[in-house]
């Protein structure tokens, strides 16, 4: 039975036993911000068993996509090492929402491992939990298993650390039962297949499904003290790694082997032309390689782009361990990462066809984090064996490690790498806490404040406090901007609340029911005045800090604000009626954008503001102009058709299934707000609209940049803004066609003509003073310095480029024949220096280290070859010291270079 096989086989299973089938969640969950990455097949249930959302169903089953390599479960460390740990994986689950519980999951657990997949059940151990002093022996447990086959000397009990589930401190928990299998030879011989191997480090015996049953709900009494209570409908959350089954399945020593990845490691293999050895160096980097290119596929597909913070480093950090291995073990040139990606689009396309339609997003990304990295590579890593080779046999000190990470920056991750390789073994989280101490000392950075910190804490506990104490705020602003007999349910100022706020004060406010949009979604809040009947406050922001509760960052006028009043709120209707322009303009630019690029475009961020819109989005290559202009055609056209704006609540499933676009990293209620523009974009969505297209007003994008790996970032403007920009290239286009006289068209090749003119006189410029400083310097080679035999000229110049420089540097040697050159000039604020070595002295001395020395006087540093070298620095009133220094320093090499 094939991998896929076994996958559609499970969820068939339960499908036929009353289970939704429901599709695997993103690995950047949509509702979840506290995990990095989707690690668990119960994350998308999360608010389902915890009550907070309803569905339709109360049995699912999921083949859910993982990623475990950040945070609480990281396995990146163990990866190729073992059998069976992985960074991305596949989990297979079936749930119960408050449906069946222990008897029906054990069943079903057993049913399909005997009697569907014909597993051995002498190869079978299920562990129960034993009980402790808070909770009892899971003797229910036990019985079940008895009672469907399980040997009774084959359940073997273990404590909470193994056998106990709970999802944090407080909340749902309960003991959990897992099924482990013995994968060695001799079944049948207790001496092989024996009970000390459970929950063991050997991969002999694995465990392969584990089953949670969520009986109790667990809360805080006081500090120390906790009570369980009974829940009162029981869950089940079961998950089995689908590498693993497979394994056991196809009967094969590790997950690796495996049609799953044994696919993946051959192509790699044949791409370096080295044969797969399990136990063997190559091996090991083959199934690094491997998995990291599964993770890498996923994860970019799912919207998430290396970079350097949280997940996005995370993934960084992953491919680039997986472009070392390559290019270290296997010699592999980068890029060759991109062919291993696509080929794992090849073969997992038919169960996430996802993979697929982003392929040429995965391609461009990895492609050009490659390319990066290798030339830190090139440039860093010869500086980190230097370090190792000086401190050998010791490990060098951790700050000069730091050092080639702030310096040329070589990734820590590779460091930590590089150490193990050299024999030191250090976990991530001693080798994190090392590092970060050693860059702190290195750069001298200081954190904010205790007092800014506590401040903030104080700050947070004041908005958790009032709302506890006040109704959540009814937002009438979808309907109206003016909302009459506002009551002032409470005031804040700084971290405490007021009763009331005079003339001149400043404050927040909240209240029971306000037009003001809080800010959300990238829309910033609103603005606007409250009018009492003897007071007047200018409203300067709306934000959210607790959900559902908008706060009004306020200044009274006139006259006092005071909590229990009622007022009449007027929200600025000019501002917004120019910032739901550049709302629904936001959600045509997205649509237009999976138009004309593809549907691998998702959004990454945005911001929805008055003047102008911002739109960021995964995408590998600058646009073009030719696509700029579709798109821009794409959203006016919808703009001219002046099509009505729709918005409708939905039950979330219904909202997505209708082809509504969520977005990554948002959280969703089980009821949505839709948004459409009809025939042309759908998107949940809690902001404000316009009532139709043709209230948008002319679009135009006005700037397209790169902010990070794989992620652009348009700027655009709608109504009034695009009006105005408009009416400036026209004011800017008269004036150049008055003074070029010539007809717009021909405005580019007259500015062309120009700036080929500037850059002639300036090359002739140069010229002439490269020509008026040899001339000044004709004489130098006769005023040359002898240094311990060798001719040395040190002086000052002016006026000159850094190629001009160069230059000279390289008269001044020809005239001196044999002998060094040392050139310096102060322009604007800074010191530059070049060094010049003839080449019959570059055995005896180097210009890059002259450099290097001097340059420290002027505050700086420089390097280069060893005949001709480069620096400066920021304090240029020490360059004639520093000029003069470099006679002593050629000495002193000369001396050194001559014992």
């Amino acid at each position: 039975m094939t991998g896929p096989e076994i996958r559609q086989k499970f969820l068939d299973y339960f499908a036929a036993r009353g289970h939704r089938i429901v599709k695997s969640s993103p690995l950047l969950l949509a509702n979840d911000p506290t995990l990095l990455f989707a690690n668990a097949g119960m994350n998308q249930f999360k608010e389902v068993f915890l009550g907070i959302e309803k569905r339709d169903y109360k049995r699912a089953c999921s083949s859910q996509k993982c990623l475990r390599a950040g945070g609480k479960h990281n396995d990146l460390d163990e990866v190729g090492r073992t059998a069976r740990h992985h960074t991305f994986f596949e989990m297979l689950g079936n749930f119960s929402f408050g449906d069946y519980f222990k008897k029906e999951a054990i069943y079903f657990a057993w049913d399909l491992l005997v009697n569907e997949f014909k597993l051995d059940p002498e190869r079978m151990w299920f562990s129960v939990f034993e009980g402790d002093a808070e909770v009892g022996a899971d003797e229910e447990a036990i019985r079940y298993w008895q009672q469907v086959g399980a040997p009774p000397e084959r359940i073997l009990r273990f404590g909470r650390k193994d056998n106990f589930w709970q999802m944090g401190e407080t909340g749902p928990c309960g003991p959990c039962s897992e099924i482990h299998y013995y994968q060695g030879p001799n079944p049948d011989d207790p001496a092989f297949n024996r009970q000390e191997l459970v929950n063991g480090s050997d991969d002999t015996t694995m465990e392969i499904w584990n089953l949670v049953f969520m009986q109790f709900n667990r809360s805080r009494v006081s500090d120390n003290e906790y009570k369980l209570e009974p829940l009162p409908a029981p869950s089940v959350d079961t998950g089995m790694g689908l590498e693993r089954v497979t394994a056991v399945i196809q009967r094969v020593r590790s997950n690796y082997d495996t049609d799953l990845i044994k696919p993946i490691i051959d192509f790699i293999a044949d791409l370096s032309g080295k044969q797969y050895v399990y136990e063997s160096p190559e091996g090991m980097s083959m199934r690094v390689i491997a998995d990291h290119a599964r993770a890498t596929a996923f994860s970019i597909a799912d919207g998430i782009a290396p970079g350097n913070i949280g997940r996005n480093y995370v993934l960084r950090k992953i491919m680039r361990r997986a472009i070392y291995h390559g290019a270290k073990e296997l010699g592999l040139k980068p890029p060759f990462l991109y062919r291993v990606t696509d080929f794992v689009i090849e073969l997992m396309a038919d169960a996430y066809p996802e993979l697929v339609a982003s392929r040429r997003l995965i391609e461009e990304t990895v492609r050009g984090e490659e390319q990066r990295f290798a030339r830190i590579l090139n440039v860093g890593e010869p500086r980190l064996g230097e370090i190792f080779v000086r401190y050998a046999p010791a490990a060098p000190p951790m700050i000069e490690l730091a050092r080639t990470y702030d310096t040329y920056g070589v990734p820590r991750d590779l460091i930590r790498v590089v150490l193990g390789q050299h024999g030191t073994e250090i976990s991530e989280e001693v080798f994190n806490e090392q590092f970060d101490d050693a860059l702190r000392e290195l750069q001298q950075q200081t954190a904010p404040s205790m007092a800014e910190a506590a401040g903030a804490r104080r700050a947070r506990e004041v908005y958790n406090r009032v709302s506890g104490q006040v109704a959540r705020t009814e937002f009438t602003g979808y309907r109206e901007t003016e909302t009459a007999e506002a009551r002032v349910i409470a005031i804040i100022v700084g971290d405490e609340q007021r009763d009331a706020l005079g003339a001149g004060e400043s404050g927040e406010i909240i209240l029971d029911r306000t037009p003001f949009y809080a800010e959300a979604g990238g829309q910033i809040g609103d603005a606007g005045v409250l009018e009492g009947d003897a007071s007047l406050a200018t409203i300067e922001d709306t934000y959210a800090p607790v959900a559902g509760y908008h706060v009004h960052k306020m200044k009274v006028e006139r006259g006092a604000i005071i909590v229990g009043e009622s007022v009449t709120a007027r929200v600025d209707a000019e501002r917004r009626r120019r910032i739901k322009a550049n709302h629904t303009g936001t959600h045509l630019l997205h649509a237009a954008l999976r138009e004309v690029l593809g549907p691998h475009v998702k959004q990454a961020g945005s911001l929805v503001a008055p003047d102008r819109l911002r739109f960021d989005f995964t995408h590998y290559a600058p646009l073009t102009e030719d696509e700029i202009a579709d798109i821009e055609r794409l959203v006016n056209n919808e703009v001219l058709h002046n099509r009505a704006v729709e918005t409708e609540i939905q039950p979330l499933e219904e909202a997505l299934k209708s082809g509504a676009m969520a977005l990554f990293g948002e959280k969703y209620a089980s009821d949505v707000r839709v948004v459409t523009v009809p025939g042309f974009s759908t998107e949940l969505c809690g902001g404000t609209h316009v009532q139709a297209t043709g209230d948008i007003g002319p679009f135009k994008i006005t700037s397209d940049q790169s902010i990070a790996a794989g992620v652009r970032r348009l700027e655009a403007l709608t109504a009034d803004g695009a009006v105005a920009r408009l009416q400036l290239d026209e004011h800017i286009i008269k004036q150049l066609t008055e003074r070029f006289k010539t007809r717009t068209e021909e405005i580019p090749a007259q500015v062309d003509k120009l700036i080929d003119q500037v850059r002639r006189y300036e090359r002739e410029i140069e010229q002439l003073k490269l020509k008026i400083a040899q001339g000044e310097a004709s004489s130098a080679s006769d005023t040359a310095r002898e240094v311990a035999g060798v001719r040395v000229i040190a002086r000052r110049v002016s006026d000159l480029d850094a190629n001009g420089m160069r230059q000279l540097a390289d008269s001044l040697s020809q005239k001196v024949k044999t002998g060094v050159v040392v050139l310096g000039q102060a322009t604007d604020g800074k010191a530059s220096l070049v060094a010049r070595v003839t080449d019959d002295l570059t055995k005896r001395l180097n210009a890059g280290q002259i450099v290097r020395e001097i340059a420290q006087i002027v505050g700086g540093k420089g390097g280069g070859r060893a005949d001709m070298a480069t620096g400066g620095g920021s304090e240029p009133e020490k360059l004639d010291e520093a000029l003069e220094a470099s006679y002593a320093t050629v000495e002193r090499m000369l001396e050194a270079n001559s014992r």
